[in-house]
């Protein structure tokens, strides 16, 4: 039960972020990740086997994604910075606020090949 509200959590949040980018520079790199994130949450709610490559995949290329950020902005923006306005302030911050949509993807992606592990030992 605690899994079905959790993934429905994650996947309101995973449209409701591809429906925010719209004014974004690179809106359709940003549609896909938070699209497939929301793919992979509509999959494991059927727990089909066929896109049991979607987790590893999304967590996979946000990983690779937000360590290339992290490495362009280290020590470059502040805390009070990222959380001080929506409105972008500067390149640092933008991608500070990226490298947090990413962990969110990154996170969730995680917790589902987890589960998905852990259902196949089981059933072994």
């Amino acid at each position: 039960m605690a899994f079905v509200a959790f993934n429905s959590l994650f996947l309101i949040i995973f449209v409701l972020s591809a429906l925010v980018q719209y004014n974004d520079v690179d809106v359709f790199v940003w549609l896909t990740i938070y699209l497939s994130a929301a793919g992979m949450c509509a999959a494991a709610f059927r727990d089909n086997p066929a896109v049991h490559w979607l987790p590893p995949f999304v967590f996979a290329v946000s990983l690779i994604w937000m360590i290339s950020l992290v490495q362009g902005m280290v020590g470059v923006a502040s805390m009070s910075e990222i959380a001080a306005s929506l409105g972008m302030q500067s390149n640092a911050v933008e991608e500070a606020r990226e490298v947090g949509g990413l962990a969110v993807v990154n996170l969730w992606a995680a917790c589902l090949i987890y589960r998905q592990r852990r259902r196949l030992r089981e059933q072994s």
